[in-house]
């Protein structure tokens, strides 16, 4: 049975995810939850879940939105950590799209790992996980529903507004209209995808596109295995040695 080498964990605005991994960077644990603002408290037993009683003094690398209200030995940017964690997961150099609840980053992931250039999207949560569930919500779509009402589409539906909060107004406007549900929800899903992909061009996007999120470029891409355990990931392997 392999042993704990180091933990790792990402404090994300909108879920915190927390590994333990071996001295060869294998998984061996994880542990994903709804954020609450009771960030300290929330880690903590998490930590503590996955070092199972074992040692105390392990290794601890933080990152996301939270990572300095965290008792960690190292608090890492999430630009570094994605690209870390995704190198190991795919041992290959590439663009890696991450779409996380409050921000969209575009890292361009060197031989290695290092990060040789990236792009973010943190000023606006349209082109966010946050903008499909705001308007999701409206629509009354849950979000296992989603994949199923786009299939449907016979048609997309434009939603041409950049801000989340007009965007909205614009599908209350659609809906009014008669505009079908399973139409618009694809519709926001394009203007999802058009958004991410100004902003990997940003970044140059070049190579193969990686994902540790879910939204289509126009390009094949190659979804990061356990996608949302990437950055903690990073932070773990930045630590272990």
């Amino acid at each position: 049975m392999s042993t704990i080498a180091a933990l790792g964990v990402d404090a994300g605005s909108t879920t915190f995810k927390a590994v333990s991994i071996d001295a060869g960077g294998a998984i061996l644990g994880r542990i994903v939850e709804p954020a609450t603002p009771h960030v300290e408290a929330q880690i903590a037993r998490m930590v503590a879940t996955l070092r199972d009683g074992g040692r105390k003094d392990l290794p601890l690398g933080a990152t996301g939105y939270g990572r300095k209200r965290i008792q960690a030995g190292r608090a890492l940017t999430e630009i570094t950590c994605h690209a870390r964690g995704a190198y190991a997961r795919m041992r290959e150099p590439g663009v890696l799209v991450d779409i996380g609840g409050q921000d969209t980053k575009v890292v361009r992931i060197g031989p290695g790992g290092q990060v040789l250039d990236f792009a973010m999207n943190d000023k606006c949560a349209a082109g966010t996980g946050r903008f499909l569930e705001v308007i999701l919500a409206r629509l009354h779509v849950p979000l296992e529903d989603v994949a199923g009402a786009v299939a449907r589409a016979t048609r997309a539906v434009p939603v041409s507004s950049t801000c989340t909060v007009f965007a909205e107004s614009e599908v209350i406007s659609l809906v009014a209209q008669g505009e079908p549900l399973e139409g618009i929800v694809k519709g926001l899903h394009q203007a999802l995808a058009s958004r991410v992909a100004a902003l990997a061009r940003v970044a140059g996007a070049d190579g193969p596109l990686l994902m540790s999120g879910g939204v289509a470029l126009g390009r094949r891409v190659t979804v990061v295995p356990e996608p949302q355990l990437v950055g903690a990931l990073g932070a773990a392997l930045s630590v272990l040695s």
